[in-house]
């Protein structure tokens, strides 16, 4: 649960977009075990409005996505105020999208699958 996550990490607040359920959806908040409360979260019908609207408000913003382009999330310096974009389960992050982002990064996964989606 990306609310749980979010919380764990200390996020200030989280941006929910496109088909992305939140709060009130009784299985996000089931999964989230109350880290709803502690996160500041809002719902953007559009991933690509609210990116745009972060880098209006100054926020650097990445896209966090596995591509020939991407660098190591831990081997890069992180600016402040920072965004992360992640895609979902389906198609990950769509191209316009990445386009808007100002950097690409990845988390490195040693897995068979090789990408994390919300």
């Amino acid at each position: 649960n990306i609310l749980r996550a979010a919380e764990a990490a200390r996020v200030s607040n989280v941006v929910l977009c496109g088909i992305t359920p939140g709060p009130p959806n009784s299985k996000v908040l089931k999964t989230a075990l109350g880290a709803a409360e502690y996160v500041p979260h809002a719902h953007c019908g559009s991933t690509l409005d609210a990116v745009r609207d972060l880098q209006r408000q100054g926020v650097t913003v990445w896209a966090c996505e596995t591509t020939s382009k991407s660098q190591p999330m831990w081997e890069t310096e992180m600016p402040q105020p920072l965004a992360l974009v992640f895609g979902n389960e389906l198609v990950g992050i769509e191209a316009d999208v990445l386009e808007q982002c100002d950097g690409l990064v990845c988390i490195p996964t040693h897995g068979v699958k090789n990408s994390l989606n919300v």
